[in-house]
This record gives structure tokens, sequence and C-alpha cells, in this order.
């Protein structure tokens, strides 16, 4: 049913683009936002930055993990003392307090080093995703101007995937495509800057 409903779109709207196409010349484009995206030198910068936090966070996290480990060897270590027959019931009831203070310190340990991990890979998903999309706010604003200036009627992403993922657009003439003036316009700033 619901393929049925997208055939039933895509038709209408090619019977859109063919009907005014008798009237008049359309000035249809193409462009890779895949492409565009990858070659935009601020996404490289991004890419960067969220992997240099991502190193930050790893190397937080094993410094909490080696603390944890280190715990875990004392409590591992308290135990096998307590368990020593040639102890006092004095020395072995102490040895038995201090093991199950230092099994609540791990207790407490493992559940921070968690709280963490989860808090830092929250916080470096929402870093990602924030860059995305002023990247791609930035890549849009450069796009419409090249659509605007050259006159384009109706533009299609070549990068686009169909609900049966193969792309949406199986060929379109180079002429076309203007994927290569819009990385032009967005890497501009860069030459600039050197």
């Amino acid at each position: 049913m619901k393929l049925n409903r997208i055939a039933a779109l895509l038709a209408i709207s090619a019977g859109a683009i063919v009907a005014p196409a008798a009237q008049a010349e359309l000035k249809v484009g193409t462009i890779d936002m895949k492409s565009v995206f990858d070659s935009y030198y601020k996404t490289k910068d991004a890419e960067a930055k969220i992997n240099e936090s991502r190193n930050q966070a790893k190397k937080e996290l094993d410094e909490r993990l080696e603390a944890f480990n280190k715990a875990q060897e004392m409590a591992r270590k308290i135990n096998d003392e307590a368990g020593k027959s040639e102890l006092s019931e004095k020395a072995k009831a102490e040895k038995t307090k201090a093991l199950n203070e230092k099994l609540q310190e791990l207790g407490v340990m493992q559940r921070e080093v968690q709280e963490f991990q989860q808090t830092r890979e929250r916080q470096l998903s929402e870093q990602s995703v924030r860059s995305r999309n002023s990247l791609v706010e930035e890549i849009n604003k450069v796009v419409t101007d090249v659509v605007k200036s050259a006159g384009y009627d109706i533009v299609f992403d070549k990068s686009g995937q169909s609900m049966n993922a193969v792309p949406v657009i199986v060929h379109s003439k180079e002429a076309f495509d203007f994927t290569s003036d819009v990385v032009s316009k967005l890497n501009a700033d860069k030459e600039k800057k050197k």
C-alpha cells in the first residue's frame, strides 16, 4: 500500500515536471550532497575536534578504570589476608570489615565509571550532531546561492537513496551537476586563510 502511494507521488511529480516542460524549458541541476559534505574543509576540522574529544574521554575513562582495577586488586588482597588461618578472630573481623568497606567503595566507583562513560558518550553524540547540523546549514546556504544565481528550476541530490537502497537518480548528464561549484565556494575561505 505504501509503495503504491509512493509510485503515485512519483507519477504525479513526473507529470508536474513534464507538463510545464512542454510550455517552458526547465533548468535541472544535480548535486552530490554527500560528496559536498565530505569535501568541505570544515567537515575534516569538525571530525578532528570530535576525535580529539573522543581521545580525551577515552583517556579519562582509562584513568578511572585503572583506579577501579587497583581498588579491585586491593580488595582481593584484603580477602586473601582475611582467609588466613593464623589470624586471630579480632584480626579476621577487622579484615572482613575492611573488605566490606572496600567492596562498597568498588560499587560506588563502578557506578561512577558507568555514569561517566554514558555521560561522555551522550556529550560526544550531541557535539557530533550540533557540528553536523551547523555544517549542513552552511552548505545549504551556499547551495541555495548557487541554485539562485544559476537559475535552476529543480535540483536533485545524486547521493540520495530510495527505500530500496538504490540511488534515486539512476543517471544524469554531467552537465547538470554543479557539485564542484559548491565545493569550490565552500572551500574558498580556506584558500583565503592560507
